[in-house]
């Protein structure tokens, strides 16, 4: 029955290009500046994660989280796909791997902004716990701004939470590197390669 009632709405890349233009200027360059900014300003503060930290516990995290991050977040967008009936789905190979591209760039920003600018930053004036809470609270809100559904924009704590409590407690010295895989992983899951794997599998 989910099949008959879900309408895919099938997308080439110049479908995702035209969104995918206008994000790096509204949203992705103003983090990219904000970023550069703080860690200009701060002398390249630790806390901004601008570091391999320690390198086999990132690795590992990685190593375990992508997959993981990936299946779920292919999961949670189907489940959530049955409830609102319509998904954009890459209509070939060539668009799922061009959004896929556009992630692997838009996950390690995110993450430079969310969990090292605002949770690294508030993390080192208030205390770890608040960073973490205000960081992946701002982040989960702020998918709203792309008119997501109260649904969907919950559904980032999934990743939110997680990443966040990564970045704050794997040892050594702070570090994007293992939350941006994960962060790349998941949102490949939930858009783009995950929706087109869905459509494959014949689970759409």
């Amino acid at each position: 029955m989910s099949q008959i009632r879900t309408r895919l709405v099938l997308t080439r890349i110049p479908d995702s290009w035209r969104w995918a233009r206008t994000d790096i200027l509204v949203r992705l360059l103003p983090f990219v500046l904000a970023y550069a900014a703080a860690h200009r300003l701060s002398g390249g503060a630790a806390w901004l994660g601008w570091s391999v930290g320690d390198v086999r516990a990132q690795l590992l995290f990685a190593a375990v989280g992508v997959p993981v991050m990936f299946v779920a977040a292919m999961a949670v967008q189907l489940w959530l796909t049955r409830r609102r009936g319509v998904l954009g789905v890459p209509a070939g190979l060539d668009d799922a791997a061009f959004q896929a591209g556009y992630y692997v760039v838009n996950g390690p920003i995110e993450e430079a902004f969310f969990r090292g600018l605002v949770q690294g930053g508030i993390g080192a004036a208030w205390g770890a716990p608040a960073g973490f809470v205000i960081g992946t609270v701002s982040y989960v809100l702020y998918h709203r701004l792309g008119r997501w559904s109260w649904a969907e924009t919950f559904a980032t704590a999934l990743v939110g939470v997680p990443l966040g409590i990564a970045f704050w407690v794997l040892p050594g010295p702070p570090s994007l590197l293992g939350v941006s895989l994960v962060h790349i992983a998941a949102t490949c899951g939930f858009l783009g390669p995950g929706p087109y794997l869905l459509r494959k599998l014949n689970l759409l």
